[in-house]
C-alpha cells in the first residue's frame, strides 16, 4: 500500500463503503473515516480487508494520511452535517 492515500471519504453507510470497495479495485489507497471510529474498524476488517485501504481515527489524521493537493469525498447527510463537518475540518 501507498505511503499516503489518493483521497479520503467520509461516511460509512452503504453507498461510502461501497464507493471505497471501488475506488481500491480502481488501484486507488483511500482513507476511510466515520464519527464512530468503530465502523471503521468493523469496515477494515471485514469488507475492506486485503484492499488499499486505511482507516483514520479523527480529522487530523484522516488530513495528514492524503497525497497532496488532498481530496476528501463527504458521504453524509446533505445540509447541517456537511457545513458542520466542513467546519471541523477547515483549521487543518
Amino acid at each position: 500500500m501507498k505511503e499516503l492515500s489518493d483521497i479520503g471519504l467520509v461516511g460509512l453507510a452503504v453507498m461510502g463503503e461501497n464507493l471505497i470497495l471501488n475506488m481500491a479495485s480502481k488501484g486507488f489507497t483511500v482513507t476511510a473515516f466515520n464519527r464512530s471510529y468503530d465502523k471503521v474498524e468493523k469496515f477494515l476488517n471485514g469488507r475492506a480487508q486485503g484492499e488499499s485501504i486505511r482507516g483514520a481515527k479523527d480529522i487530523p489524521e484522516l488530513v495528514a494520511s492524503l497525497s497532496s493537493p488532498r481530496k476528501i469525498m463527504l458521504m453524509v447527510k446533505a445540509g447541517q452535517p456537511v457545513d458542520d463537518f466542513i467546519e471541523q475540518l477547515i483549521p487543518h
